[in-house]
């Protein structure tokens, strides 16, 4: 309702709205009576002239609606250039049955959006000569007819019946007969002219995305392998050298495995097995504690409490879940557990930096600051790139030597940056040996908590294809014009690393076994604890390498589109229903030969009507991709949203990640709601076309490309055009299809 001015009138004052606001537009009169607690049956009611009865007959009073415990209210609409209201106040039941006992004084009138004479209490003598009384507030808001008529409108179009009540949750329309093939004269369409410019990215080779080194980014020169300089010097002011390090780890050698368990942790003596398909009977009970349900929630003598800007910086940007477990861990685990570090284990060609940037990925997106340091990374920019396969010798001191010292770097860059503010570093190299291992948990002690991720694969196909691409790909290999020879090199690269690899068997990890294929394996886990840890066992137990294409598309234009109204659960307008059409040969002619996809919608009609005419497909509808809920602002347009409600305007303005809808979401609560779908969109094996809203699909874009959170309420989701989102060994890639208009 539209409050161009509004006055509020109690027993402290006398005077309304002025003469300035006395024209123009209705005024709706709110009646408040404050305090009131109901004697037996009698209800506070109001009666009067026209407009609120006609008549002083009591036995017409208008009653008064309970608004909480104490607050009685009614609400009707004037002409502001009304003549004159009277009006009283009565106690009476609203059967008419019993007494009726009207309040004492003169009539009240209300003339011109303003109370005449003194505003007084409501004082009611009842038969027993008890006397009550009770506070009265007035208040009236001018609003214009044209809002009247659209809340109206708004009302009766809230109290239409869905046209899509008898359409089940799950559903599929069968295909016509003698079409069992999905092959049809309408779809003889070449898909690639609707192909339409995409934001501007490209396929990267993901170790090449990862963090710049900031020890190596100093003035001179990086030695390159052959001794000379190239652009970087090694910062000099490092504390303990490697060799220092390496002293203390070997001298240890002998000892039996030391085993880092955080404080205040569950320990399991045993690894627990799981696998993602079934839990076998013999299998162990897997404990993850999720954050406040762990059975020692004792804080650790270790803890302390942080200064308010680590504090602050330690919190991740999220809602619910997510913002709920990183207050209980600060509170009761160590320090150090403060800041996780995730540490790639496996031999080259087995996924570990595919695996480290989509855990990046999901990380980052459901709020945490996590970054990614690849050794490989810094190692090129400390010895060069076309570095032979003895280099990584088990039996070559200088190249062990080497590698080591630039893990020790991209250690002291991540221990350094999560110092500064960071929650989760993913350290992306093969720590193939107990020794390396063992070098990297003591550069972590007291500094944040080690989880290795082990990746093993023993399938061949698998790990052929990955070489190959990893020759393609790879920095190591750019300057290789043969491939064959580039081959050979990096297959006795392999070699050199199995002679000496050493499974994990210290400290807390995770071992992904045959995970990639997405049809089995089986992950095991140690000595594991806390909310995130949990959240990224069960990302990996979902995720595999299985191209398979995800088409994110909103719904056709809908009534209120048109009309430039926020939410809603309207009809398809007419554009929107042409779009139905094309969307659905779009589908059948793109997925013809995948019979296995599926489509998703929400539960809000505009989504079932464009993905109704799909044909052949499942359609699952998920509450979870309702669009955003705009609370009290649903069914209104931003203008109104900016007149009416000025502060709620410039709020959402300064911050639209965090502003949440009075009464409804914010951009991080969709986020929130949206990980099973995440989860789910991983899982699948086949294609899925997503059929949802602006908000819903501009987060969910964000996860694939990697966005920022701070970008998503700003990422461009136009109406009848398809993102499709190709997932797969390369990454993600993307293509648009604009439709239509």
């Amino acid at each position: 309702m539209g409050t161009g001015s509004s006055i509020n009138l109690d027993t402290t004052s006398s005077h309304g709205v002025g003469e300035d606001h006395a024209g123009g537009g209705q005024l709706y009169v709110s009646l408040k009576m404050e305090n009131y607690s109901p004697k037996g049956n009698l209800v506070p009611h109001v009666y009067g002239s026209v407009p609120l009865v006609g008549s002083w007959d009591a036995s017409k009073a208008l009653p008064m609606e309970r608004e909480s415990t104490s607050m009685w209210e009614l609400s009707f609409v004037v002409p502001p250039n009304h003549e004159t209201l009277d009006f009283k106040f009565l106690l009476k039941s609203k059967d008419n049955n019993g007494p009726c006992i009207v309040e004492e004084g003169p009539t009240r009138q209300f003339m011109g959006g303003a109370l005449q004479g003194v505003a007084r209490l409501a004082l009611f003598r009842l038969i027993t000569d008890e006397v009550l009384e009770y506070r009265v507030c007035i208040k009236a808001d001018r609003v214009s007819p044209f809002d009247l008529a659209a809340s109206w409108r708004a009302y009766q179009e809230n109290l239409e019946p869905s046209t899509v009540r008898g359409i089940p949750d799950v559903s599929i329309n069968a295909l016509p007969e003698g079409d069992e093939n999905g092959s049809s004269m309408s779809l003889d369409l070449d898909l690639e002219q609707y192909v339409v410019p995409t934001p501007p990215t490209s396929v990267v080779y993901a170790a090449n995305l990862t963090e710049t080194p900031r020890c190596l980014q100093h003035g001179g020169g990086v030695t390159k392998g052959d001794g000379s300089e190239k652009g970087v010097s090694v910062s000099v002011d490092r504390p303990t050298s490697i060799k220092e390090r390496e002293v203390v780890v070997l001298e240890k050698e002998s000892d039996p495995p030391k085993v880092y368990h955080a404080s205040g942790m569950v320990e399991s003596k045993s690894v627990g097995t799981f696998s993602p398909l079934q839990k076998q009977d013999n299998q162990k009970g897997l404990l993850v504690d999720r954050g406040v349900g762990s059975s020692r929630l004792v804080k650790s003598a270790s803890a302390t409490t942080l200064p308010d800007s680590e504090a602050k910086n330690s919190m991740p940007a999220a809602a619910g879940a997510v913002a709920a477990a990183a207050v209980a861990d600060q509170m009761l685990g160590p320090k150090e557990d403060m800041h996780l570090a995730i540490v790639l284990v496996g031999l080259p060609a087995r996924g570990k930096t595919f695996t480290a940037a989509k855990l990046t990925r999901y990380l980052r997106w459901l709020g945490h600051d996590t970054k990614h340091f690849n050794v490989g990374k810094y190692r090129r920019l400390k010895h060069g790139a076309n570095l032979c396969a003895d280099f990584f010798r088990g039996d070559n001191p200088e190249g062990m030597e080497a590698r080591n010292e630039v893990a020790a770097l991209a250690m002291d860059d991540m221990i350094a940056w999560m110092q500064e503010g960071g929650q989760v570093g993913i350290f992306d190299a093969t720590n193939s040996t107990s020794q390396r291992r063992n070098m990297l948990m003591k550069m972590a002690e007291g500094k944040c908590k080690i989880i290795f991720l082990e990746t093993i694969c023993n399938d061949p196909q698998i790990i052929e294809r990955n070489i190959r691409l990893k020759i393609q790909q790879s920095p190591d290999y750019a300057e290789e014009p043969d491939f064959e020879a580039g081959y050979q090199d990096f297959k006795r690269r392999l070699d050199n690393y199995e002679k000496m690899y050493e499974p994990v068997n210290e400290g807390s990890y995770i071992k992904m076994i045959d995970m990639a294929s997405g049809q089995g394996g089986q992950i095991q886990v140690n000595n594991l604890g806390g909310y995130l840890p949990g959240r990224i066992v069960f990302f990996l137990v979902n995720t595999h390498l299985t191209p398979r294409p995800i088409l994110l598309t909103r719904h056709g234009e809908s009534r209120d589109n048109v009309r430039g109204r926020i939410g809603g659960d309207t009809v398809l307008s007419g554009q929107g229903e042409v779009y139905a059409k094309k969307l659905s040969n779009f589908v059948e002619k793109r997925l013809k030969n995948e019979r296995a996809a599926s489509i998703w919608t929400s539960t809000l009609q505009r989504t079932i009507l464009t993905a109704n005419q799909i044909v052949g497909f499942p359609k699952i509808q998920w509450r979870a991709l309702d669009e955003i809920n705009a609370g009290v602002c649903d069914g209104m347009t931003y203008e109104e949203i900016k007149k009416n409600m000025p502060e709620e305007y410039e709020s959402r303005k300064k911050d639209k990640l965090r502003y949440r809808y009075p009464r409804g979401e914010s951009y991080l609560d969709v986020i929130q709601r949206l990980e099973p779908v995440i989860i789910e969109l991983e899982r699948q094996r086949a294609p899925v076309v997503v059929v949802s809203h602006q908000a819903v699909l501009r987060a969910l874009y964000a996860y694939f490309a990697d966005r920022p959170l701070k970008e998503i309420p700003h990422i461009e989701m136009p109406l009848h055009t398809i993102i499709e989102i190709q997932m797969g060994v390369t990454g993600v890639q993307e293509k648009r299809y604009k439709l239509m208009d």
